[in-house]
């Protein structure tokens, strides 16, 4: 007797259907509209990644430099400037509201159907809890490093958060590291550490050697926190969450920052600083309703951040988002120079370049990981263009 030939399984009989129908002029034409939509499609990732990406630089930008502004005109309270980084979350409840909650995806129901388990509400509670707690005491870590730390030292040591951060992305996350990801993370941190060597004696300090030890340490410390909290947050979306609307990005932002600002309210009153506040405003040199709109618009700024920063790694991951956030760190000592008339010399201008060729270097990884990935999808029979797959898709695919 002959062997007996393998019978062909479902999904291979519908590929050879499709196969065979795409050959008529009808189908001929509605492939060239389905490739049509995929590369708007693909227009619209890298918009919205270009928006994300200006939300993480105006937001960090604007907030540490109205948080300059508030200490330099008379502002000394910690407990309120950690507080305002995170107070401002119900500017995001409308989006939260109309933000949608659940995405179909019809190519996978009608050949492999993928079956979510969703989070038991003990599992939503814990990981908000432990996030707002970390991100609480990391607001209030780079607060006493900005208070007691020079600017250019408080930016170095800052820097130290992409390192931090790829570790951890290492392990939790198994972030693979290419030439162009190590030249990107080089470049970057280089661009930051040679702020260090800008010596402008309006940076110079007269904190006492104590304190600033007390700065070095938390400011360190916040870099390590902020690290590790990127990575946990990049693997709760593609472990634990597994939800692949923007709805969870909000989620996130706001229940976290709903517990940040509870912790952060109980240390503000158990310290009495709250007493100080009044006098704060009648001596503050700008007046009492700039003291407030300083406020407010740090708060609001932050948001603004905190939505460009969960958007990036729900999209791509933590170690990209982290990139964007150090692009940042040269820029706000430029923009010092418009605003507070800051001196602008040739290390910063080094800087800037190093910045934005780091940047650049990521992106082009990124887009060969594109074009790898297109590849994938084609060869898999689904020619969604990859590029507005979200970081949960992606893990599923490669």
């Amino acid at each position: 007797m002959g062997e007996a030939q393998e019978l062909p399984t479902q999904p291979q009989v519908m590929a050879a259907e499709e196969a065979k129908e795409a050959k008529t002029p009808e189908n001929a034409n509605a492939n060239h509209q389905h490739s049509t939509v995929s590369q708007l499609k693909r227009y619209k990732w890298w918009l919205q990644m270009a928006i994300l990406t200006v939300f993480v630089l105006a937001g960090q930008s604007v907030a540490t430099l109205l948080g300059r502004l508030y200490f330099d005109k008379g502002g000394k309270g910690k407990w309120i400037s950690t507080l305002v980084q995170v107070a401002g979350f119900p500017v995001l409840l409308p989006f939260l509201l109309i933000s949608p909650t659940k995405k179909n995806h019809p190519s996978e129901t009608l050949i492999t159907p993928y079956i979510k388990k969703q989070p038991s509400l003990l599992t939503l509670v814990t990981i908000y809890l432990l996030f707002g707690v970390f991100l609480g005491a990391n607001c209030m870590l780079y607060t006493i490093g900005l208070l007691y730390l020079p600017v250019s030292t408080y930016s170095l040591i800052c820097a130290s958060q992409l390192g931090f951060n790829a570790c951890f992305s290492f392990f939790l996350n198994a972030q693979k590291f290419t030439p162009l990801i190590i030249n990107s993370l080089f470049l970057l941190t280089i661009s930051s550490t040679l702020l260090v060597f800008n010596n402008d004696p309006s940076e110079s300090t007269t904190t006492s050697k104590s304190k600033y030890v007390i700065g070095f340490v938390c400011t360190v410390g916040a870099s390590a926190v902020y690290g590790l909290l990127l990575s946990v947050t990049q693997f709760a979306f593609t472990r634990i969450l597994k939800t692949e609307t923007i709805r969870v990005v909000f989620d996130m932002i706001i229940y976290q920052s709903v517990v940040a600002t509870c912790a952060i309210l109980v240390g503000l009153f158990a310290s009495r600083e709250w007493k100080t506040y009044r006098n704060e405003m009648e001596v503050f040199e700008l007046g009492k309703v700039s003291y407030v709109m300083t406020l407010v618009w740090i708060a609001i700024a932050w948001q603004v951040f905190s939505i460009g920063c969960v958007g990036l790694i729900f999209k791509v991951s933590s170690l990209f988002s982290n990139v964007i956030s150090t692009l940042g760190l040269p820029i706000v000592p430029s923009l010092a120079v418009v605003f507070f008339h800051d001196k602008m010399d040739g290390v910063k201008v080094v800087a800037m370049l190093l910045a934005i060729w780091g940047f650049g270097s990521y992106i082009y990884q990124h887009y060969l990981d594109d074009l790898k990935l297109k590849a994938e999808r084609k060869r898999l029979g689904n020619e969604e263009s990859p590029s507005e797959v979200s970081l949960i898709e992606r893990g599923r695919l490669v």
